[in-house]
């Protein structure tokens, strides 16, 4: 399937994808503000991966991972690339592998590591269940999906 929009109007296209302060990511933050977890810090580059959110004191770093760019299944409804399949599956899979590199260095250097998944977002009341006992424990609390 051939791209419908020339390179210049999909370059400009993929300029206004965000990759901070998206509407999945603002959410998260508006969970952990409504359960009064209010001190974290954003995209700390000095920690690997530069989470989304990191509450520094507790150890403990969020990150709030896109479906599509970061490769996730949604419970067995890939979403794969339909044009120009040749750059996007490598670079999906390259995103997933830094991903769980930026996770096992975290935890090596003792913090607890959260990933939610857009699609999970859907289902706030889980989310917010989650973003609980993951804040409020003493251990990690990785989804099963993290990768």
């Amino acid at each position: 399937m051939s791209d419908p929009l020339s390179p210049s109007e999909r370059s400009a296209r993929m300029r206004l994808v965000k990759s901070k302060n998206t509407r999945p990511e603002m959410v998260v933050r508006r969970l952990c503000c409504d359960m009064g977890c209010r001190g974290y810090r954003l995209h700390r580059s000095d920690l690997p991966g530069r989470p989304d959110i990191a509450f520094i004191g507790l150890k403990k770093a969020i990150f709030v991972h896109g479906c599509f760019w970061h490769g996730h299944d949604c419970h067995g409804r890939v979403r794969l690339p339909l044009s120009n399949s040749d750059y996007w599956l490598p670079k999906i899979q390259r995103n997933g592998a830094r991903d769980s590199e930026h996770v096992f260095c975290l935890e090596a250097k003792g913090w607890n590591v959260l990933v939610i998944w857009e699609c999970e977002l859907r289902n706030l009341v889980s989310v917010s269940v989650r973003l609980k006992e993951f804040l409020s424990g003493n251990t990690g609390l990785r989804h099963p999906d993290n990768g």
